[in-house]
């Protein structure tokens, strides 16, 4: 079993954007930025430099995966993996009934 990631609140994630976006250019690097904005609401730096960049992706300021792709993803593979188990439920059955109708087995 994996950690569950604790949920955190869109507005926080919004406002933590929104100020590394408006105060980029006051720093020297983009990681003390989201040091700063980070340590001012109380997150990790990690987290800032991850929302930010997801941002930057859905917006189409950066290349990689937006968010409406990814979840287009987690559905479609969870479409996916309950096909393939009814795919198999079918298959036992079809192999059960076929025995059943074998005149061999009367």
């Amino acid at each position: 079993m994996g950690i569950v990631p604790k949920k955190i609140d869109p507005a926080l994630r919004s406002q933590a954007v929104r100020l590394v976006t408006q105060h980029r250019s006051e720093y020297s690097t983009e990681r003390a930025v989201h040091i700063q904005v980070a340590e001012s609401l109380g997150v990790s730096r990690e987290s800032v430099r991850r929302w930010v960049a997801q941002h930057e992706i859905d917006s189409g300021q950066a290349a990689g995966v937006t968010s409406e792709e990814r979840e287009e993803l987690k559905r479609l593979r969870a479409e996916n993996r309950r096909l393939r188990e009814v795919n198999e439920v079918l298959k036992s059955a079809t192999i059960f009934f076929a025995g059943e109708l074998d005149p061999r087995n009367r």
